[in-house]
């Protein structure tokens, strides 16, 4: 041969493909056009680039080291004129590699892939939230192929090498452009890019690998969970195509409403209703709580909207230990109809109380919209 494409490259005979690709690199940064456009430089980087064609493909490389011609049978580089390459761009992707860094993952992809994640959502009540249960659940994901093991193929059958494109995944197409003849790769449209075919495949899972079933799961809600806590199940998700790792699940947790607490954080709140009589005089009430029954201490003359703490009654702290409270907050009633009877003594009491005409306590009281703007105008702060 008239030209020894090791030596362009500056590489030995048993150079690796990974020392071809570095020399070839090297030498696209210091010779591309758009760099040096000095005519002889020019025509060095063609002879590096047709180097590179032959000796990073291993078929063209084969056919060089017996002493043929690969690029004249390809159709490409050799004499070829137009651009800046004669040689052509066989590897422009490397090209681009040598200047930006990037670099594609070329080879037949992978058909066994990761699954995905799941996520369910789980309704619990105040007290499972409180302290914690322990669940049962159905989940409907996708599992292993039991009849091809996640092959994809009858049993019986395996997949086999593609045709096309000899089991490399992608085929490679020559055109022609501003820098000459541009050789690109793409999937191979037969295989998908898998680099084999399923000629027979799997009657249970169409060749995918994986079917869908319903399981049943046991999950352990921690004590302290609240409205959208996410409980994960590392590889409880979906089985990946081909058989591949399972993702993760996610239980989202959802608090049903409680009848009488309302949850702020870790603190409960509730209001009890209470006679004026027994907000004057005091009194005990009882309440269920989540631990029992408790009696809520009104002490006498305890006003309306005043509160009483239980400490210690709410629910336990997701993290860290001990518990938040449990405020119950007092709506003394004032009574609306009274008989006779009940009338006279309200008045005698009002009487020794020297309450019969009050004259009341008034404070600043907040202005509604329109008395804020009248203060405006009137240049009232």
């Amino acid at each position: 041969m008239a030209t020894d494409y090791y030596a362009v490259l500056g590489v030995r005979r048993d150079a690796s493909p990974d020392e071809i690709k570095k020399a070839f690199r090297r030498l696209a940064r210091e010779l591309h056009p758009d760099v040096n456009p000095d005519p002889k430089t020019q025509e060095r980087f063609k002879e590096i680039n047709a180097a590179y064609e032959v000796l990073s493909d291993p078929q063209k490389k084969q056919v060089y080291d017996l002493g043929g011609d690969p690029l004249s049978q390809a159709g490409g580089g050799g004499g070829a004129g137009g651009g800046f390459g004669g040689a052509g761009f066989g590897n422009f992707s490397d090209i681009m590699d040598a200047f930006f860094g990037t670099s594609q993952q070329r080879g037949p992809r992978s058909r066994t892939r990761r699954g995905q994640d799941a996520m369910i959502r789980l309704e619990i009540d105040l007290n499972e939230a409180a302290f914690g249960t322990t669940k049962e659940i159905q989940v409907d994901t996708a599992i292993v192929c039991a009849t091809c093991n996640g092959e994809g193929a009858a049993p019986g059958t395996s997949p086999q090498t593609c045709d096309m494109c000899r089991g490399r995944g992608e085929v490679s197409q020559v055109t022609r452009s501003f820098l000459g003849q541009v050789m690109t790769s793409r999937p191979c449209p037969q295989c998908q890019g898998f680099g084999t075919i399923v000629p027979t495949p799997c009657p249970e899972c169409a060749g995918d690998g994986r079917i869908r079933s319903r399981r049943t799961l046991t999950v352990k809600i921690p004590a302290g969970v609240d409205n959208g806590t996410r409980i994960q199940l590392a590889g409880e998700g979906e089985v990946g195509p081909g058989g591949g790792p399972a993702g993760d699940l996610y239980v989202e947790i959802h608090e049903t409403a409680h009848s009488v607490f309302q949850r702020r954080g870790d603190d409960l709140h509730c209001t009890v209703t209470i006679p004026m009589t027994a907000a004057a005089l005091g009194t005990k009430v009882p309440l269920d709580t989540l631990d029992g029954t408790e009696d809520v201490d009104i002490r006498p003359g305890t006003q309306s909207g005043q509160s009483v703490p239980l400490h210690g009654r709410g629910v336990t702290h997701l993290r860290g230990g001990g518990r938040g409270d449990l405020i119950v907050h007092v709506e003394v009633q004032t009574p609306g109809k009274l008989d006779a009877e009940q009338e006279r003594l309200l008045r005698e009491l009002a009487k020794l109380r020297n309450e019969e005409r009050p004259t009341g306590q008034f404070q600043p009281g907040q202005q509604g919209l329109f008395s804020r703007l009248k203060d405006a105008f009137n240049g009232r702060s």
